[in-house]
């Protein structure tokens, strides 16, 4: 099976890439692992990827493509995989295409698992963490016991900066821009799957596995 997880920044499509990747016990593709191990291994690739990175710049989508391709020629992309974050463009998505239709193979499904954005900005703006132990609590879904302070160790909770309603807002807008011609191009394959990200995690994961025939 070989899938492209789509999903907005809270909308849970990293626990959904998780629980399909031990179903189907095939690997998940993101670019920024890609990155992080080519960089830590000091590769060509990632001396390349370094450049850009530390001057501020987005990696150009040349050398995503090689280090995407490098990495779905392993042995555990045998019996397929699941890309979570990637392709982001269009030329991406052509790119993927062509890889893998080199390799005689092609995405099966896109799984689109949408959430409004005034959930996400629920979800995600009412985040509070500890900032001595990292625990995790959210003012109307998980809240602690006193007010402001960790139920673990008594330190003072504290907001994100990435939690921040403006940012999550500016996020899902850049996101939005991004992937509503992605959902175009694969929709005119016929390869995309909808769901509805508002349920429970599980009942997410069930509707995944309904539409993907598994249930």
């Amino acid at each position: 099976m070989r899938l492209i997880l789509l999903g907005a920044p809270g909308a849970g499509k990293g626990t959904q890439a998780e629980m399909l990747m031990k179903y189907y016990k095939i690997p998940t593709i993101s670019t920024g692992n890609i990155f992080r191990e080519h960089i830590s291994n000091k590769t060509d690739l990632g001396q390349q990827a370094t450049k850009y990175m530390d001057a501020g710049q987005l990696v150009p989508d040349e050398l995503v493509i090689e280090l995407v391709k490098d990495r779905i020629t392993r042995d555990d992309c045998k019996n397929g995989m699941i890309f979570d974050g990637f392709p982001r463009t269009i030329p991406q998505a052509e790119a993927l295409d062509n890889m893998l239709n080199d390799l005689g193979i092609s995405i099966d499904y896109v799984i689109n698992v949408d959430v409004p954005d005034e959930n996400i900005i629920e979800r995600m703006s009412g985040r509070r963490v500890c900032s001595k132990c990292g625990a995790s609590y959210h003012i109307k879904y998980k809240k602690e016991k006193s007010e402001g302070n960790c139920d673990e160790c008594e330190s003072t909770l504290v907001q994100r900066g990435d939690d921040k309603e403006e940012t999550v807002k500016n996020r899902l807008e850049v996101y939005h821009m991004q992937t509503k011609p992605l959902i175009d191009y694969y929709a005119k394959q016929n390869k995309v799957l909808y769901i509805d990200g508002t349920a429970d995690v599980i009942k997410v994961h069930e509707s995944i596995m309904k539409l993907l025939g598994e249930n």
